[in-house]
């Protein structure tokens, strides 16, 4: 799901380049553009503060959102205000006061930290895993070795086998070429900063230049068949820090994602085949000396104070965030998604938001129940429906509420990322999954500006952003209309959205011209403003 798949280097630099350049050198938005309104302000947002006005003098109670991802900064000076604190637990003294199964779970719980203390920070993909895993019973084996009603396994492993190899020699094959282009493009942005004494080197500059100097002719030939396959608008400098970026997660991916023999769960120190186990982990949901910038820019989205004259405005005014740690970098564990699920709802929360995915669920029964069960206490759970530029009606993005299914859950919405507008090809994230089917609907979810740890700030892009963007509406929804089922606060925000007036844009992936409302199931853009106004005549119409 999340690997690179590489033919040769220039297309590497094309497909990877070229896509980030677009979404990072392009005209930005203002920095709240995801909380403003279409008709007022001209940009796609969902009408947040519109909301707010609409809203005006009536009264809120306070709303618990779960966040489970990566692990979020609590004390940043724009979210400490709203995290949630499990009143019914003393803090640190080693004793579960509330008996819920979690020593000193304060602020939520880390399903991927050991007793000590550490934290697993990187992880392989669930690709590796599964193949690992199959590998065991059915390598060096035929079909012939097992019985008919076995041979479903058999073909399934070998499906898998596939796929794992093909990407790990993709990543394995490429590494020493990317290695060399890239100290070759170091040296000649050097060498042509120098020529031309600027840091900033375009195309036009290298295409018109005329030397007799072998070493200046060598760069400009290479430059030249470099920028026929990118943009040629990109500069020298930008081709070289996004080369280094793709090198960077391409030796990651080497190094962990598809390593057979990296396996950091020894420091949970859990029994794996234990699904249903109550207390493994820690209480560390900050994730110490791990990468948390993630689920801080994911619980910014949704919770951000209001208001409070710093960084930035949430969506949701009266919230508590509770933190669950459970994704990795790599591919999380269904087991820790499905017990992560279970806390929330559980301990209270009443929407949960999960920013993350992957191509294999191997315990998907597991995870299952968990969605169930969420839907049995009235929990909405608010899914990213994931950045390959795949259409998931057609391909698999786990967790979901599909697969296997005869129909969508009641509580379950799938979320793909929207831009801000202005042109056609910016109305949609060029890398967002849909589906008409099985993508519920689309919100904010490029060049999106939250918090990163440290009481800093950044942008990032992808369905991660927009489904924060949705559960802070949820939740929104709730607190000023706390009788809502989560059925209907998913029946509200689908049928209030912003249908776009059929609008034709370009499909993910494959560039087609389409209509808009073809990528999802509600058709539009989800919009605060109407949807408060929708809830309100909903719960009048209760009360009559």
């Amino acid at each position: 799901m999340r690997s690179r798949k590489v033919k040769f280097l220039y297309t590497l630099v094309l497909g990877a380049i070229t896509l980030s350049m677009n979404a990072q050198e392009a005209e930005k938005p203002p920095k709240n553009w995801f909380n403003l309104d279409p008709v007022e302000n001209k940009i796609n947002g969902v009408s947040t503060n519109k909301a707010y006005e609409y809203l005006s003098g009536k009264t809120s109670k306070t709303v618990i959102v779960a966040v489970i991802d990566s692990g979020i900064d609590i004390l940043h000076e724009d979210l400490k205000d709203v995290i949630w604190v499990n009143e019914d637990e003393i803090p640190d003294n080693g004793i579960d006061d509330d008996n819920n199964g979690y020593v000193d779970d304060i602020y939520g719980w880390n399903f991927i930290g050991g007793k000590d203390g550490t934290n697993v920070d990187k992880d392989s993909y669930e690709l590796t895993r599964e193949y690992k895993r199959l590998s065991e019973k059915y390598e060096g084996k035929t079909a012939d070795d097992f019985k008919k009603k076995e041979r479903a396994g058999f073909e399934y492993w070998q499906s898998v086998k596939e796929q794992f190899e093909s990407l790990r020699e993709k990543t394995i094959g490429q590494l020493p070429l990317l290695e060399n282009i890239d100290k070759q493009l170091k040296r000649f942005n050097q060498l042509f900063q120098a020529y031309f004494e600027t840091e900033h080197v375009d195309y036009t500059m290298i295409d018109k230049l005329s030397s007799t100097d072998q070493v200046i002719l060598q760069g400009q030939a290479v430059l030249r068949s470099i920028y026929t396959v990118t943009d040629k608008g990109l500069t020298l400098d930008s081709l070289v820090y996004f080369l280094g970026e793709d090198l960077k997660q391409m030796k990651k991916q080497a190094e962990f994602d598809y390593n057979l023999n990296f396996d950091p769960r020894s420091i949970v120190g859990d029994d794996p085949n234990r699904l249903d186990d109550i207390g493994y982990g820690n209480n560390d949901v900050i994730g110490q000396n791990t990468n948390n910038f993630h689920g801080t820019h994911v619980a910014g989205i949704i919770a951000a104070k209001r208001g409070n004259g710093i960084g930035i405005d949430g969506v949701a005014n009266n919230v508590r965030i509770m933190a669950l740690r459970a994704v990795p970098d790599g591919d999380e564990r269904d087991k820790d998604v499905a017990n992560a699920i279970r806390y929330a709802v559980d301990n209270g929360a009443q929407v949960v938001n999960m920013s993350f995915g992957k191509g294999f669920s191997p315990n998907l029964d597991y995870v299952y129940e968990a969605i169930a069960y969420a839907e049995s206490k009235g929990v909405l759970l608010v899914h990213a429906a994931g950045n390959s530029a795949a259409n998931n009606d057609e391909s698999e993005n786990y967790p979901n509420d599909y697969i296997g299914r005869k129909k969508n859950l009641s509580n379950w919405i799938e979320v793909g990322a929207s831009s801000w507008g202005g042109t056609e090809d910016n109305y949609i994230g060029s890398f967002s999954n849909y589906g008409k089917k099985n993508v519920d609907v689309f919100a904010p979810g490029v060049a999106i500006n939250s918090l990163a740890p440290g009481d800093e700030y950044e942008d990032a892009n992808g369905t991660s952003m927009a489904s924060p963007v949705t559960a802070g509406v949820a939740a929104l929804l709730l607190s000023y209309f706390p009788d809502l089922e989560a059925s209907q606060l998913k029946d509200i925000i689908m049928k209030s959205v912003r249908s776009v007036n059929g609008l034709k844009v370009y499909q993910p992936g494959t560039g087609e011209e389409v209509k808009f409302s073809s990528l999802s199931a509600s058709g539009g853009i989800i919009n605060a403003a109407e949807a408060v106004k929708l809830a309100e005549s909903m719960t009048l119409k209760k009360k009559k």
